[in-house]
Parts: C-alpha cells; structure tokens; sequence
C-alpha cells in the first residue's frame, strides 16, 4: 500500500509526512553512510601499502578515482544533515525532504560508481584489467539492478502503473534514481 499519498490509510498531516518521510531518509542514509566510510577508509590506507609504488598509471587513476567518488558519495550522504540544521525551525521541512531525497538519489548513483571502481581497481591488481573490467562491469549491473531497476519495477507494480514511465519508487518529486537509471 502505498504511504506516502494523501488519502492513503495513514492520518497524518503533511507536516506529519514530512516528518516522517525525512526520519526514514535518515535511517536510509545511516545504513548507507557506513558502508561508504569503510569503503573511504580502506582507499585511505592503500596509498600507505608497500605494493602501491608498484601501481601502473592506469591502477593510479583508478585509485585516485575511487577516493574521489567515495568523498563525493560521503558528502553526498551527509548534505541531508547540513540542510536540515540550516534550516531547522523555518517551516521548510517539506523542502527540505524533497532536496535530501534528491542528494540520496544522486549518493546512491555515485556510490555504484565508487564501488564498480574499486572493484575495478582491486581485481585489475590480483587478475589483470580483462578480468578486473568483466568484475566491475557486472558491479555496476548489480547496482543498477538492485537500486535502480528493482524499485521501479516494485513501484509500477505497486501503483499499477505497468507501463507508465517515472522515476524508481520512493524518490520523491522526481528525484534521480541511482546507478544508470535517467539523470544517473
């Protein structure tokens, strides 16, 4: 059953949906927020590794590449807290659940990115780049699959939209869904 549309069985107001739409975001977020710090903390410790000096160019821009995208997913991430103490007691709760589920939406797509790109990095090192380009291919088909393609086939199935178009189920007011899908 959908919860989120007015009229729906839940009596609450629409700040009260606002409220608890944005302590679920938060939940979300929370889970997501710890995997994306021990992906950021392994990067950070591999510049310090013995083998490191012995990366090629290519295994370097990897590197490099996935640190930046783990801190672009972490703030990503966190933007939803800055927002809301920013803007805490002005009556833009609403707006405020609108903007953090977007950054989500968008986190979520630049996570896939960060972890097809440190699959890529760590089996490019163990197996070669064939092997480590077949691995973080089918990283980010899994990520597309399970973030972005299995909400939006539950979300037309759920609303009985079939073959109406849209964004993935839960990402409010159009926000992009995650790893590959429209706007991702």
């Amino acid at each position: 059953m959908p919860d989120d549309i007015p009229g729906s069985a839940r009596r609450e107001t629409e700040l009260e949906r606002a409220d608890r739409n944005f302590v679920e975001l938060l939940q979300e977020l929370r889970v997501v927020q710890t995997g994306v710090q021990i992906l950021f903390a392994f990067l950070l410790t591999l510049a310090f590794q013995a083998r490191f000096p012995a990366l090629d160019p290519f295994q370097r821009g990897t590197y490099v590449t996935t640190l930046m995208l783990a801190v672009i997913a972490a703030a990503l991430f966190t933007a939803p807290a800055a927002v809301h103490r920013a803007l805490f007691r002005r009556g833009a709760k609403r707006e405020i659940v609108s903007v953090s589920s977007r950054l989500a939406g968008i986190g979520l797509t630049v996570l896939s990115l960060a972890l097809t790109s440190a699959v890529l990095l760590v089996v490019d090192v163990v197996y070669g780049t064939p092997a480590g380009t077949a691995a973080a291919a089918l990283t980010l088909l899994v990520c597309t699959g399970l973030w972005w393609l299995l909400p939006t086939l539950m979300g037309r199935r759920a609303t009985g939209e079939g073959a109406k178009g849209g964004g993935a189920a839960g990402y409010e007011d159009g926000a992009p869904p995650p790893a590959g899908g429209p706007g991702g």
